[in-house]
């Protein structure tokens, strides 16, 4: 199940971040948060693991089943390139039956549900800011925020 996406400036391929749940949508394993890519300029279909070499930017520094109940369950996870800002996720069965899921986090003071990290590269090499980019709970707002590295 799809959490949220890095884009980065380079082309249109992301990193798309997503859950494995059980069939009573709860996280299954104890490690079940996984990053792939998405070739989107291969086809929309494509994907392609990431390799060892894009662990440190793209990759999970950490993460822990923290609940799991009847209908979901909670992990608490980090990314490496930002692991000093924990990410929760949350996964539950909507009303129609289907396995459901959010990741959120604090972007520029607020709790919001992320949906995408913008990565702006440097060039030759390096990174020159990331923007997180979430709605906030109540649903009513984007919010953002700019980090430096």
């Amino acid at each position: 199940m799809p959490l949220f996406t890095i884009a980065k400036s380079e082309n249109k391929n992301q990193v798309q971040y997503a859950i494995h749940v059980d069939e009573r949508c709860a996280p299954l394993g104890n490690v079940p948060v996984f990053a792939y890519w998405r070739m989107l300029e291969q086809g929309p279909a494509r994907t392609e693991p990431l390799l060892d070499r894009e662990q440190p930017a793209y990759g999970l520094y950490s993460q822990s089943v923290t609940a799991v109940s009847g209908s979901g369950g909670k992990v608490r996870m980090s990314l490496r390139a930002v692991s000093a800002r924990p990410i929760e996720i949350e996964t539950w069965r909507d009303p129609k039956g289907e396995c459901q899921g959010s990741a959120t986090l604090l972007i520029a003071g607020i709790m919001a549900r992320l949906f995408n990290v913008y990565v702006k590269l440097k060039w030759p090499f390096g990174v020159e800011y990331l923007l997180l980019q979430g709605w906030s709970l109540d649903g009513t707002q984007v919010v953002r925020e700019v980090l430096h590295p």
